[in-house]
């Protein structure tokens, strides 16, 4: 079967079954996300084993990922969103025009955020409210992460490409294979090679450099997307910039707030003491297991919403927008009560600090008696 008539196939069989459809999307997404929580608290794991500084120095440089998260997975909604519109209409010259406008704006954000990061990037942990103690460490990690950069917000694109094309399976192992390559490279970078705080910013670097190299050779020599790239022939276009634009952009500002959310409290936290501001960044990670479900969900959601809207079928909107948010809520309920009664014991896994522990303890345990109701698809 031509790829073209396997896309056709699934855009029938997302109108004939939409919540069936739905988890064939979503739970590969939340697996891959999984993996890549996984990877995040192995990674804090291992740092958490330095001391409470440690974890601090890399809470500080939390906000900044957040950040250029929000840019990579926002924007990256508005291009799987727009590629599945043109899919869903057979408009198959869009569809490609849509994928190669998303290359270039990954090489900007990339280009522009590497540059910023590199200059300026230490007085930028100074102005988050880093501290003396902790900033060699913090401005080391951010310097390093630096360098790795462009291949996770490229990676971060051509995820959102093929989820456009309701591809999620592809994404779904090589974010599993990169976080494999994490896990080992983490304590032989930290502990083996004694690189410390640095050493798991290397251990990210280099995993997403593998990603990167993978899904260029997938997409660009194997062929393996229904999208084609024909980058010597790009011409920019407003229509597709708008049409990218106008979905990532609100979508990116979740992630922008959230951001900013971490850089005042870490500002606040500071005040009281850098332990604070390592069971917050504890905190945040334990909070993601819960997230997870509704990361999943939404970004199943911009596929099918996508295609539905491209073929015309809103009555299928309506449904899958109902069925997809009731689900994140329960989901999420029930998750927040498990991570509510069991706090004591995952936040002992992390830290072996009494003062650190009670602290995240109190945080993981109100913030996730709210999260139902502070969070949406």
């Amino acid at each position: 079967m031509s790829q073209g008539n396997k896309r056709h196939s699934r855009l029938q069989s997302f109108v004939d079954n939409p919540s069936k459809s739905m988890w064939s999307l979503a739970i590969p997404i939340i697996a891959g996300m999984g993996i890549q929580t996984l990877y995040s608290l192995v990674d804090m794991f291992f740092i958490g084993k330095l001391g409470g500084e440690a974890i601090a120095a890399v809470a500080f440089n939390m906000p900044i990922f957040f950040f250029v998260m929000g840019l990579s997975f926002g924007l990256g909604s508005g291009v799987t969103a727009s590629i599945a519109r043109f899919i869903g209409s057979n408009d198959k010259i869009n569809a490609d025009n849509a994928a190669e406008h998303s290359i270039v704006i990954a090489f900007l954000i990339s280009g522009i955020l590497t540059t910023i990061g590199l200059l300026y990037g230490e007085q930028v942990l100074t102005f988050m409210g880093c501290t003396p103690s902790v900033l060699p460490d913090a401005w080391q990690y951010l310097k390093v992460s630096c360098y790795g950069l462009s291949f996770g917000v490229l990676s971060a694109f051509f995820r959102s490409i093929l989820a456009g094309e309701g591809d999620m399976k592809l994404p779904m192992i090589l974010a599993g294979l990169g976080t494999v390559f994490n896990i080992i490279l983490d304590p032989i970078f930290i502990f083996y090679l004694n690189f410390g705080v640095v050493g798991a910013a290397w251990a990210t670097t280099i995993s997403q450099f593998i990603v990167f190299i993978i899904f260029t050779y997938m997409l660009f020599v194997k062929k393996h997307s229904y999208v084609k790239f024909k980058m010597k022939d790009f011409s920019p276009s407003k229509f597709i910039i708008t049409d990218i634009i106008k979905v990532g952009i609100p979508a990116s500002m979740s992630f922008i707030v959230m951001a900013l959310g971490q850089l005042v409290f870490n500002r606040i936290l500071v005040n009281y003491s850098t332990g604070a501001v390592a069971a917050y960044q504890i905190g945040g990670r334990i909070d993601m297991i819960v997230f997870l479900p509704i990361m999943g969900i939404a970004s199943a959601l911009t596929t099918m919403v996508g295609m539905f809207y491209g073929a015309n079928e809103y009555d299928k909107i309506k449904f899958i927008t109902r069925y997809g948010i009731s689900r994140a809520i329960m989901i999420t309920s029930i998750g927040s009560i498990i991570l509510y009664a069991f706090a004591p014991n995952v936040v002992s896994f992390f830290t072996k600090e009494l003062t650190i522990q009670s602290i995240a303890i109190g945080s993981v345990s109100y913030t996730h008696l709210t999260l139902p109701t502070n969070r949406e698809v």
